[in-house]
């Protein structure tokens, strides 16, 4: 599987931003998708993950409030809609792909995902 981020940008606090992640390969409907971000000097941290099916979802709880994450089968792709959003929320967003059996206690582990997009900057004014 090939991951390719896309999405980011400069915006406002307060503003939105929908970050897309399109997957190539076969796997991808069988791959659960999972979002992360690395903030400058900081470790790469949890955003959120859905599972293969979609009917499942996990977020780290400071931002399920404000981020959601879909995915849309027939374009092989995921989303990652941000709101309101903070200084504090800049980072490079990166997307992954694993077909570990979806938990929303194992989701937010990077070790448990197999492929990797490069990233995306997210730069948040303020």
């Amino acid at each position: 599987v090939q991951l390719q981020a896309s999405g980011g940008g400069l915006v406002q606090a307060g503003g939105s931003l929908r970050l897309s992640c399109a997957a190539s390969g076969r796997t991808f409907s069988s791959s659960n998708m999972g979002w992360f971000r690395q903030a400058p000097g900081k470790e790469r941290e949890f955003v959120g993950a859905v599972s293969s099916s979609g009917r499942l979802a996990a977020y780290a709880d400071s931002l399920k409030d404000r981020f959601t994450i879909s995915r849309e089968s027939a374009k092989n792709t995921v989303y990652l809609q941000m709101n309101s959003l903070k200084p504090e929320d800049t980072a490079v967003y990166y997307c992954a792909a694993g077909t570990f059996v979806f938990r929303v206690t194992e989701a937010k582990f990077p070790d448990r995902y197999d492929y990797w997009g490069q990233g995306t900057l997210v730069t948040v004014s303020s």
